[in-house]
């Protein structure tokens, strides 16, 4: 996919604080900092890659980004226009052109609802089509995704994961988006279907102009689908860069750590596997200074009490490390 240097999204030191409630009141004792100050840049027409540890806060900026979680803090800027204070009418015809697909395909399909019904929801919504435009339209989708016009008639639980997985791709494009959040789309399937989905992905990104944010953990699988690669630790980001420089020189301790338990086939190239010590922190109760610290292997003294500045080393690749 040719990527246009036009910025389609700005994401500005956005947070999402979840609070936590506790005693008789249930009065707010905590919060959870799920995302702790992201800012980035999302270009037209590119795949931006989202990894780390579960509970780093992957899916949560992309329920952020799409207005399906409030704002804590921070500005979200889509094609210009400043929506973060907008109401749910102000971000309607917004919402037409960011669409998500889901990680589970059939938790996110009514069990009572044929297919065709469910990908004219959307259609409902966002166009004035008539009824047998809507049917052609879907018709139309289910081609397009690999499906057959039969499969209009049928419920979610006749289908395979892989098949419900196309359902799901299809609702997102069903109302043509430019944006799409790609929330674990292939983690709950086979290999071999995983393969089958991502020709998919590709192939309608380059067909409709598409912009992905492909949340992951399966490093695997960024690395073939994206152009570039943020990494996040307990809701903040750690590492950013184009995604050949970041496998081939990961440069925050934690990126390394992630990329050494890829299995390498090549005979004679090992990695060896760098395994950190400890546990994830609390994200309601992070560390003080960087936040990898207390399981960072070359951490320092001052590591713990200095949050480390957000910095290029290179061009495109930015790394928050007092130590590289």
């Amino acid at each position: 996919m040719v990527v246009d240097e036009q910025v389609l999204y700005s994401v500005k030191n956005v947070k999402k604080h979840f609070p936590v409630r506790g005693g008789l009141l249930q009065r707010v004792k905590n919060h959870v900092k799920a995302v702790d100050g992201i800012t980035l840049d999302i270009y037209k027409g590119e795949t931006l890659g989202v990894v780390g540890e579960s509970g780093c806060g992957k899916s949560t900026l992309g329920r952020t980004i799409l207005g399906l979680e409030s704002l804590t803090e921070g500005e979200l800027v889509f094609n210009g226009n400043n929506i973060s204070n907008y109401s749910s009418r102000q971000l309607k015809p917004y919402k037409k052109e960011m669409q998500m697909i889901f990680q589970d395909p059939y938790a996110s399909l009514n069990p009572k609802q044929r297919i065709g019904d469910a990908l004219e929801e959307a259609l409902i919504i966002h166009t004035n089509l008539t009824s047998l435009e809507r049917r052609e339209r879907v018709l139309q989708l289910l081609n397009e995704v690999g499906l057959k016009e039969e499969h209009y008639e049928r419920y979610p639980h006749e289908f395979s994961g892989g098949q419900r997985q196309r359902i799901g791709i299809a609702r997102a494009i069903s109302i043509n988006p430019s944006f799409i959040v790609c929330d674990e789309p292939v983690s709950a399937l086979d290999v071999s279907v995983q393969a089958q989905v991502i020709k998919l992905l590709r192939d309608l990104q380059e067909k409709h102009g598409l912009t992905y944010l492909f949340v992951s953990h399966d490093l695997g699988v960024v690395r073939h689908l994206c152009n570039r690669v943020l990494v996040m630790y307990l809701g903040q980001m750690v590492e950013l860069a184009p995604v050949h420089k970041l496998y081939e020189n990961p440069t925050h301790p934690y990126t390394e750590a992630l990329l050494s338990a890829i299995p390498r086939p090549t005979v004679g190239r090992k990695r060896e596997r760098i395994r950190l010590r400890g546990d994830l922190p609390s994200p309601s109760n992070p560390p003080t200074g960087c936040p990898f610290h207390t399981r960072c292997p070359i951490a320092k003294e001052h590591c713990s009490t200095e949050k480390p500045a957000w910095r290029e080393i290179d061009e495109g690749h930015f790394i928050a490390c007092h130590e590289r």
